[in-house]
């Protein structure tokens, strides 16, 4: 009942994503989620974390896409630093603009793994669209807006079911 709402992969945080992993499944590129994935929510600009990480995953081999539901002059500030593919009011969780980073990506959807803090946009989304998906656990959600609040607590029952799994 739940599985569209998996993840394949769930990680504390962004920096331990096992780049080896990802080559193992033949992954090739990766998309993105900004607040509470890469930073905190309502960071401005990527922060100095965050442009070392996306400089490690380019080294690695991997093309890289932002996929985020934000306003354009959001996601073009957060990208000033990072310099990559983005899609902004990207109304994740449709399948549309995954397959849109794909195709900016030079990717197939099964050459792709999602990368994002909510299961019911980034995960659901990804798993839409034939992707494989990685959950990170937010960074900080004491600044959520209500109903995201709201979602966590839907997204803590979903995640015990794929514990149990």
């Amino acid at each position: 009942m739940f599985e569209n709402f998996y993840p394949e992969l769930v990680y504390e945080k962004i920096n331990d994503v096992d780049f080896k992993v990802l080559r193992e499944k033949g992954i090739k590129g990766l998309i993105l989620d900004i607040d509470n994935t890469i930073v905190p929510p309502h960071t401005k600009d990527a922060d100095e974390n965050a442009i070392e990480w996306i400089k490690q995953v380019k080294k690695e081999g991997f093309k890289v896409c932002i996929v985020s539901n934000a306003s354009k002059d959001r996601v073009d500030r957060f990208n000033e630093k990072l310099k990559i593919d983005a899609i902004h009011r990207a109304n994740k969780p449709a399948a549309k603009s995954f397959l849109k980073a794909c195709e900016i990506m030079g990717t197939k959807p099964g050459e792709t793994a999602v990368i994002g803090d909510q299961i019911f946009t980034d995960i659901l989304g990804g798993n839409n669209a034939g992707m494989f998906t990685i959950l990170i656990k937010p960074i900080d959600v004491s600044k959520e807006w209500f109903f995201i609040k709201f979602k966590r607590v839907l997204e803590k029952i979903i995640m015990s079911k794929w514990e149990q799994k």
